[in-house]
C-alpha cells in the first residue's frame, strides 16, 4: 500500500462529502425562493471552505476520535490498508447516495466503514465504545433538530420574525444563518477525514486540512445538484420566513456540537430542522422524508460492507 493510494482514498471521500453535504447547509436559500441553486451552492461552499480551514485551529480533538483508535486494535490503526479500506468504503457509500440524490451523513459511512474494515482486518470491533462515542450522538441530532425547528419556526411566527415574504433585512439574516451553518460544518466534518491521514508517517496538519478542505469545496461546486434539489424542494415546501427559521436550527446545533467535538451529522440536523419546521407548517412531504429515512438506516451497514470488500482487494493487490 502506498502512501499516493491512500492520500487519493481520503481525497474521494472528502470529494464525496462535498457533493453530499455542501449545500445542507444553504438549502432553505434555495428552497424558499431566496436566491438561485447555484448563488446558494457557491456560498455554500465558500463558507464550510473557511469552516474547513478554522477547523485546524478549533476542533483538533476529533482527529483522534475517527482515527479508529478506541474501536479496533492500536496495530491495525496504524496500518494503511485499513485506513484505505475505511474511506473507500465510506467514499462510496455517499457517492451511490449522491447518484441517486439522498442526503446521507459522511460521518455516518465513516463509522460504519472504521466497523466494517476492522471486523474484516482483525475481526476485533468494540461496538460499546463506537456507540457510546459515535452512533448516541449521531442518532440523538435529528430528533433534537426536528423539534428544535419545529420550535423555533412557532416562536419566530408568533413574534413576527418569520414573514412569509422576502425582505432585505430577511435575506441578509437568512444569508448569515445559512452561511454559520455552511461553516459549522466545515469545522465539523474536516477533522474526520484528515484524521485518516494520520498513519502517514510524513503527515503535516495543516497540509493534511487543505487538501481535505479543497477536496470538500470541488465536491460542492461539480457535484450537488441531485442532492440540492432534493434537500431544497423535496423534504418540505417553505417560505422565506420558514426557511431562516430552519436554518438558525442548523447553525446553531452544528455549531455547538463543533465546539464541543461532538460528531454530529449536519444531515441529520439540517433535514431535521426542515422536517420539523414543515410538520408546524403543515407542508412536510411524508414520503420523501420516509425514503430519506431508509437511506439514513442503510448508510452505516453500506459503508461496513464496503469497507469489508474494500479491505479484502487493497490487502490482495
Amino acid at each position: 500500500m502506498t502512501v499516493p493510494v491512500l492520500v487519493l482514498a481520503v481525497c474521494f471521500v472528502a470529494f464525496t462529502n462535498g457533493a453530499n453535504a455542501n449545500f445542507k447547509g444553504v438549502a432553505s436559500l434555495y428552497g424558499s425562493g431566496t436566491t438561485t441553486l447555484r448563488r446558494a451552492a457557491l456560498w455554500g461552499t465558500a463558507t464550510t471552505f473557511a469552516g474547513s480551514v478554522a477547523a485546524l485551529f478549533i476542533t483538533r480533538g476529533m482527529l483522534a476520535a475517527f482515527s479508529g483508535r478506541g474501536i479496533v486494535p492500536d496495530a491495525l490503526v496504524a496500518a494503511p490498508e485499513f485506513v484505505c479500506s475505511a474511506a473507500l468504503g465510506a467514499a462510496f457509500t455517499s457517492f451511490l447516495a449522491t447518484r441517486f440524490g439522498f442526503p446521507v451523513s459522511t460521518t455516518h459511512a465513516l463509522v460504519g466503514a472504521l466497523a466494517g474494515a476492522g471486523l474484516a482486518g482483525s475481526g476485533e470491533v468494540w461496538f460499546a465504545a463506537l456507540g457510546k462515542s459515535f452512533l448516541y450522538p449521531l442518532l440523538f441530532s435529528p430528533v433534537v433538530s426536528a423539534a428544535a425547528g419545529a420550535v423555533v419556526y412557532a416562536l419566530l411566527k408568533r413574534c413576527r420574525l418569520a414573514p412569509d415574504r422576502r425582505t432585505p433585512l430577511l435575506d441578509r439574516l437568512h444569508f448569515l444563518s445559512t452561511g454559520a451553518a455552511s461553516f459549522a460544518r466545515g469545522v465539523n466534518d474536516t477533522p474526520k477525514m484528515a484524521a485518516l491521514l494520520v498513519v502517514i508517517p510524513s503527515f503535516e496538519l495543516r497540509g493534511g486540512f487543505l487538501l481535505v478542505a479543497v477536496a470538500i469545496a470541488l465536491g460542492g461546486l461539480l457535484d450537488a445538484t441531485r442532492v440540492a434539489e432534493t434537500l431544497g424542494k423535496k423534504i418540505t415546501g417553505m417560505n422565506p420566513g420558514q426557511g431562516f427559521a430552519a436554518s438558525l436550527v442548523t447553525a446553531g446545533l452544528v455549531t455547538t456540537a463543533s465546539l464541543h467535538s461532538l460528531p454530529v451529522s449536519t444531515t441529520h440536523v439540517s433535514v431535521g430542522s426542515l422536517a420539523g419546521m414543515g410538520l408546524t407548517a403543515g407542508r412536510v412531504h411524508g414520503r420523501k422524508v420516509a425514503e430519506v429515512l431508509l437511506a439514513w438506516v442503510t448508510t452505516v451497514p453500506c459503508g461496513a460492507g464496503l469497507a469489508a470488500v474494500a479491505y479484502e482487494l487493497v490487502t490482495r493487490f
